[in-house]
């Protein structure tokens, strides 16, 4: 197993994190679920004995089970292991709360302190209503100084600029945050640049979703269009990609099986680590893979928003997953959930123009929505 610097907190962490929010479970009644611990603490031992030391979970994970799973499978090792979980920002109504929540998740633990305690999935707005608002940065401070969590963190989900907002308003208020937790995958690289500005702010960084929710784990010839090398598997493509970052310390997976346990633990342990350089040439790459697509939509959204409520951009990124990276079931899939969501189609238009004016690149947009729709849905649904 790869050990990385995280940050400046210390602590050596692995390549590798145990995301556990996908644990094999059991219905035991009407809405009441159990975690199959026979198969879900193996898993655990397994990832600890190879190296993994880094284990994330949260309150509602698994029906509300994971955290106590997570504590009874690594009681006995708990001084080497580094535990991880969350503050549900939703129950934070007032300043007492987030301690009711810390106190909740260190009963159902069955610890007495926290590594990696975050501020759950926050943007700026959460971040500046309740967080500074309620005083809850102070409140961390003071968990910390108890021994009740030992590093203050956020995971995040907003506009990548949001980071930077985040680290440095805690900073300017003396309790700066110490990890991240963000996503990142070759798939979505936004939060790329901000990643690299934690890193040099001091945080630890920590990628979700590194095979892109499964998307990047079925097979393609991606690797071999990127490189001109010989095939490998795409979801090891897709965690040597996001290992490879130079800020990231971990890369966090939601394990389902043991074999994906083991899968994963032989890409993190081996040697042969993308360098800076070939990281570099690898996103380069995948830009220019883009671009020789007959279809380039660049994701500017200057379409939207769109008067019929047509996403355009989230359509024609699904086609460049189909169409480039061969995720083609991936594609089809995605596309049918936005329309069983309600998302707009082409039988929606309005035929008034305004995203063709707008467009940069001079798509002819609803020509190829046509065309797209027609590949990404079932001939029944396809616009007509």
């Amino acid at each position: 197993m790869q050990y990385r610097p995280f940050g400046r907190t210390g602590e050596k962490i692995s390549a590798l994190g145990f995301g556990c929010m996908r644990f094999p479970e059991l219905e035991v009644g009407e809405n009441q679920w159990r975690i199959d611990e026979e198969k879900a603490i193996p898993m655990l031992r397994y990832a600890f004995e190879h190296g993994v030391n880094y284990f994330d979970t949260a309150p509602y994970y698994c029906h509300g089970n994971s955290e106590a799973t997570v504590g009874r499978a690594l009681h006995d090792v708990r001084d080497r292991v580094l535990l991880s979980t969350k503050c549900p920002m939703g129950e934070c109504r007032e300043t007492a709360d987030f301690r009711r929540s810390l106190e909740r998740s260190l009963r159902g633990m069955d610890v007495s302190y926290i590594d990696f305690y975050h501020f759950w999935s926050i943007n700026r707005e959460c971040f500046d209503g309740k967080i500074v608002g309620l005083g809850l940065l102070e409140e961390a401070r003071r968990a910390k100084e108890e021994g009740l969590i030992r590093h203050i963190s956020f995971s995040f989900h907003d506009k990548p600029d949001a980071i930077r907002h985040i680290i440095d308003t805690a900073q300017a208020r003396g309790v700066p945050m110490e990890t991240m937790l963000c996503q990142y995958n070759l798939l979505d690289r936004s939060n790329e640049e901000m990643m690299s500005y934690a890193a040099e702010k001091g945080l630890g960084v920590v990628a979700m979703g590194p095979v892109g929710g499964g998307r990047l784990s079925a097979p393609t010839d991606l690797y071999q269009k990127l490189t001109g090398k010989p095939a490998i598997a795409t979801y090891e493509l897709a965690f040597r990609f996001v290992l490879g970052h130079p800020g990231l310390s971990c890369a966090l997976s939601g394990m389902q099986t043991l074999d994906m346990v083991r899968q994963n633990i032989a890409v993190a342990s081996d040697g042969a680590a993308l360098t800076e350089a070939e990281w570099k040439q690898l996103g380069e790459s995948l830009e220019q893979l883009k671009k020789f697509s007959e279809l380039y939509c660049t994701g500017c959204a200057y379409c939207q928003p769109c008067p019929a409520g047509i996403d355009i951009p989230r359509i024609f990124e699904l086609y460049t997953h189909y169409n480039v990276y061969g995720l083609r079931e991936h594609a089809q899939r995605s596309m049918r959930d936005y329309v069983e969501k309600g998302g707009k189609t082409l039988r929606d238009c309005k035929n008034c123009g305004f995203c063709e004016r707008k467009c940069p690149q001079r798509l002819e947009i609803r020509r190829q929505l046509k065309r797209v729709e027609t590949i990404l849905l079932p001939p029944a649904d396809a616009a007509e």
